[in-house]
């Protein structure tokens, strides 16, 4: 068996044309409006920055049904990447891993296991309150986050960003 490394992919990715991947954002709160929610503004910079293209945006209740039903409605879409943010949490009303997971078709347990533990050298003990989780839903990579404008930061730029065009070609070869 032969094993690649993940520069190869990613040379592979660029060279099939998928340096230009389109993205949705689905951020949950009870709280957020358009106007107030800095991770949208943070994430679509970063999107535009790095050549790829926001073709969604979503702004949900923390409601297991909204979290099923724009996910849904995003898979049906030619989006490519949906990053959930909000609701990961374990309070009562952080309900977004709970929809998610019961959904994911392929659990990709890395995303969330680095994501801790980046989360730890930053926060502490904190991380292990965090149910980041990643996976694959009908041929979509989906990626759920917390809220906070420093995890969405975290997960973008050390764990997502650096992938994007390897996952959108991974689900296409």
């Amino acid at each position: 068996m032969t094993h690649h490394t993940s520069g190869e992919h990613r040379k592979k990715a660029k060279a099939a044309g998928m340096d230009s991947v389109k993205l949705a954002i689905v951020t949950v709160s009870d709280t957020r409006t358009p106007e107030t929610d800095v991770n949208r503004t943070y994430l679509s910079e970063q999107i535009a920055a790095a050549g790829h293209t926001l073709a969604a945006y979503r702004l949900i209740k923390d409601e297991p049904a909204q979290v099923v039903a724009v996910l849904d409605e995003l898979t049906e879409s030619d989006v490519e990447i949906i990053l959930f943010n909000g609701g990961t949490g374990i309070a009562r009303r952080d309900t977004t891993f709970d929809a998610l997971s019961t959904r994911l078709e392929k659990t990709l347990p890395g995303f969330g296991e680095i994501f801790r533990m980046l989360s730890f050298a930053e926060i502490g003990g904190a991380a292990m309150l965090s149910r980041a989780t990643a996976g694959v839903y009908r041929g979509k990579v989906i990626f759920s986050t917390p809220g906070s404008p420093g995890a969405v930061r975290l997960a973008w730029e050390k764990i997502i960003a650096p992938e994007v065009s390897h996952l959108a070609w991974e689900l296409v070869r």
